[in-house]
């Protein structure tokens, strides 16, 4: 699922750390904070480059850059700077912490992350987690979540879907008659039965037992999935397909949901835009117009022309 090309981040080709770290410096110094000037650094640097700048701030300035920022900027704008100075990694770790910490759960933030990350991703994120708060994140999952819902979070987390290509036709035939026979045709549904396929085979086979399942159904593994199950794991499952056909069109979705109707979910807004600018934004931006007749960035415009 990983390498995608289509960020609209690129490695700035003129770039100097020490150089950037002083307009930075400067950007904040005395009486307000020229919050252009970091804009104009920050979004138009890779995110290799902001960790050059961190480490050439610290070292010509001597003064820690994030703390800087922190103390300088505030609300959603703060939200988006603090995201693009961290690693991919470490921005999903945090984030994923930050939606199980206190009262109430993000369910839809831990969904997003888990559903999208390839096994490398998982991989990593699994072992930032681990060195960043002491406790594996399959623990924090099964202390905040219960049922059938942390067996699916626990399933992503693991990160051990089939990284193969290979499609095996009688296995994918027999899969979507499994799957049938779990949901539309049995009283009750056996969600186990959904929970082991979609999580473990490969993508080219799950688009093919998504093909099968539609011939012996007559309908879309996405509506069977709506009628066969509720809430927070109808939700994940949801995704989870989703993410199989097309993860630049996932998060198109996930950024219109996120805008649509009263008010906007500043923090799913931000963290797809954070997360995705270096890796399929372009992709997004695409289906995002495709999908809603609407530019992305006009939506966007009209949603947060308060902040």
């Amino acid at each position: 699922m990983a390498g995608i090309k289509g960020g609209t981040i690129k490695p700035y080709s003129g770039f100097n750390a020490t150089e950037d770290a002083q307009k930075l410096r400067k950007a904040m110094k005395g009486l307000g904070t020229d919050e252009d000037a970091i804009i104009d650094v920050l979004v138009n640097r890779s995110i290799s480059q902001r960790q050059e700048i961190n480490i050439a701030y610290k070292t010509s300035i001597g003064r820690d850059l994030n703390k800087d920022l922190k103390s300088e900027l505030s609300g959603n704008f703060e939200d988006v700077i603090i995201g693009l100075m961290m690693s991919s990694t470490m921005y999903d770790v945090r984030e994923l912490k930050k939606a199980m910490k206190g009262a109430g759960t993000d369910e839809g933030c831990l969904i997003e992350i888990l559903a999208s990350r390839s096994a490398e991703e998982m991989r990593r994120i699994n072992e930032t987690y681990k060195i960043e708060y002491g406790k594996s994140l399959e623990d924090d999952i099964c202390s905040d979540t219960s049922f059938m819902f942390q067996r699916v979070l626990v399933s992503l987390a693991a990160g051990g879907r089939d990284q193969g290509t290979n499609v095996d036709e009688s296995l994918a035939k027999k899969d979507a008659q499994e799957l049938y026979q779990a949901g539309e045709q049995k009283w009750g549904t056996d969600e186990v039965k959904f929970l082991t396929i979609l999580c473990t085979r490969n993508r080219n086979h799950l688009l093919r037992v998504f093909e099968e399942y539609q011939k012996i159904a007559k309908k879309k593994i996405e509506d069977s999935i709506k009628s066969e199950m509720s809430g927070s794991f109808e939700d994940a499952l949801l995704a989870i397909v989703e993410c199989i056909k097309s993860i630049p069109e996932y998060f198109a979705s996930r950024l219109y949901k996120s805008m649509k109707g009263l008010g906007t979910d500043d923090s799913t807004l931000i963290r797809v835009m954070v997360s995705r600018s270096e890796i399929d934004l372009l992709l997004i931006r695409e289906h995002f117009k495709k999908k809603y007749g609407k530019s992305l960035a006009s939506f966007i415009k009209g949603d947060c022309s308060g902040d």
